[in-house]
């Protein structure tokens, strides 16, 4: 039988399967899901998406309300900053000399002093740590999903960016 002659492949491609349907098979190929499995699939990526909300949330939230407290100690340690006006000048409270945590002995000084400065540094803190916990729930996530490759990725981003933190010099 010669080339022209052999029937043709009629089969139309199969169409991509849709990621909420389809799964890998221990093979590679990609095999269909039961409505179970599909349903246990969004289940997971829906308890994750309730999770990484909740991180971010309480971190803005508590991050607010740490640098409120700091605010109203400040103001109440020091009245001189209240006024609007008067002979107080707001340039001597942000210039540089004046007493700020630069360190994290300093800012637990500053925090077990009750100070508002040290308490204020500690709510930016959170607020700026609180992405860095929505990538270790990431981590945490793709392990509970049962998908190695992204939580090796996603880890090596975690270390980076905790990494960063201790290299970073100021």
């Amino acid at each position: 039988m010669t080339d022209s002659n052999r029937p043709k492949d009629t089969t139309e491609p199969r169409p991509a399967e849709d990621a909420a349907t389809a799964g890998l098979g221990g093979s590679g190929h990609r095999r269909d899901l039961s409505p179970d499995e599909v349903a246990r699939m969004e289940e997971k990526v829906r308890k994750v998406e309730i999770a990484i909300s909740l991180v971010l949330r309480i971190g803005v939230v508590v991050s607010v309300l740490v640098v409120a407290v700091g605010l109203g100690l400040m103001f109440a340690h020091h009245s001189e900053y209240l006024p609007i006006t008067g002979h107080f000048s707001y340039h001597e409270l942000t210039s540089k000399g004046t007493h700020f945590p630069h360190s994290f002995s300093s800012l637990w000084h500053s925090i077990a002093m009750g100070e508002g400065q040290g308490i204020i540094v500690l709510g930016v803190l959170i607020l700026i740590l609180t992405p860095v916990l929505r990538v270790a729930v990431g981590v945490l996530s793709f392990i509970y999903e049962k998908d190695p490759p992204m939580a090796i990725v996603t880890l090596y981003v975690l270390v980076v960016l905790v990494g960063s933190f201790f290299l970073a010099k100021g």
